[in-house]
């Protein structure tokens, strides 16, 4: 890891929240250090990591007072002498809306709203490695996306009460696989819940700390080269409308994320070799690498560029 994984914050302003080490130890983020908060986390009965930061963000009322205090106090780690982990390993939910940007400016009535379940055993974390299955696929991409995560059970959520339930916010990659369902069509569990496919972190960015998350930059580039740029602004479904609707279907609970969906015009292939940096706002720098025992090929060219060569 090296200096454009940092994350730079003041106390009056932030509070981002870690997992580190290979024990998956509690951690604030202070400036460039990483405050270990094992203190918090040790007072909490847990059987994982992911039990644990359910418990923390259903009562983090409770520990943010101590979370404070380390934060301005505790010795910390410099981030890149330490493995950060996804903030939330095995999320009990891992819920991602489909098609869920306008993309083209000409295009005035929104898309049906929809969703799919993401396998959790698919969340890796910051410096971690996408291995690409040996299925025949016609394309891997990269989609670069706003998550959110829900910080108390939740269910039949009015849009106008929705933020009250948001906990906080994380960079999201939905790694996909094209064509390898039935029929060489594309299918929503084998074409997204492999292993390795949902790559987030490195931190989570508490609610309040986010004054519109409908004004936010994706970004996400590919061996330095950027791809995705796009604001979230450009939702078809806002997310209150997006916690009204899943929280109609599922009883969604602390811990359980939501990743809203990307631009498709800017999708491009992902293949054996590539470093991919992912970041939104001051988030902190998402970066994960691929590996394709394969080593398949593809233009390096998003959907509009291969649309438009095609098109000339």
């Amino acid at each position: 890891m090296d200096e454009i994984y940092r994350v730079s914050l003041c106390m009056e302003e932030s509070m981002r929240l870690v997992l580190f080490g290979d024990d998956f130890r509690l951690g604030v983020i202070r400036d460039d250090l990483v405050v270990d908060a094992s203190d918090v986390s040790n007072s909490i009965q847990y059987s994982s990591p992911q039990d644990m930061m359910n418990k923390l963000i259903s009562n983090f009322d409770k520990y943010r007072g101590a979370l404070e205090k380390l934060q301005i106090n505790g010795s910390g780690s410099h981030m890149d002498q330490v493995r950060l982990r996804p903030p939330l390993p095995r999320p009990p939910r891992l819920i991602c809306m489909a098609v869920n940007y306008m993309e083209d400016p000409s295009v005035t009535e929104r898309p049906p709203i929809n969703a799919f379940n993401k396998s959790s055993s698919s969340v890796i974390g910051h410096g971690d490695t996408v291995v690409l299955p040996s299925d025949k696929a016609t394309i891997f991409e990269h989609e670069a996306e706003l998550a959110l995560v829900i910080g108390k059970d939740s269910k039949l959520i009015r849009a106008e009460n929705s933020r009250d339930h948001i906990f906080g916010y994380l960079n999201f990659i939905d790694v996909s696989c094209r064509g390898t369902g039935p029929n060489g069509k594309d299918s929503f569990f084998i074409g997204k819940s492999w292993d390795t496919f949902g790559p987030m972190g490195p931190v989570l960015v508490t609610a309040d700390e986010i004054d519109d998350p409908d004004s936010l930059q994706v970004k996400l580039s590919v061996q330095g080269e950027l791809r995705q740029n796009y604001n979230t602004c450009d939702m078809a479904h806002k997310i209150p409308e997006v916690i009204e609707w899943v929280s109609w279907v599922n009883t969604l609970e602390p811990g359980d994320v939501i990743s809203c969906g990307t631009n498709h015009l800017e999708l491009g292939p992902l293949q054996d070799g590539d470093r991919v940096e992912m970041e939104i706002s001051d988030f902190g720098k998402l970066v994960v690498n691929v590996s394709d025992d394969l080593q398949r090929t593809w233009p390096r060219e998003t959907r509009a560029q291969r649309e438009a060569r095609l098109n000339s």
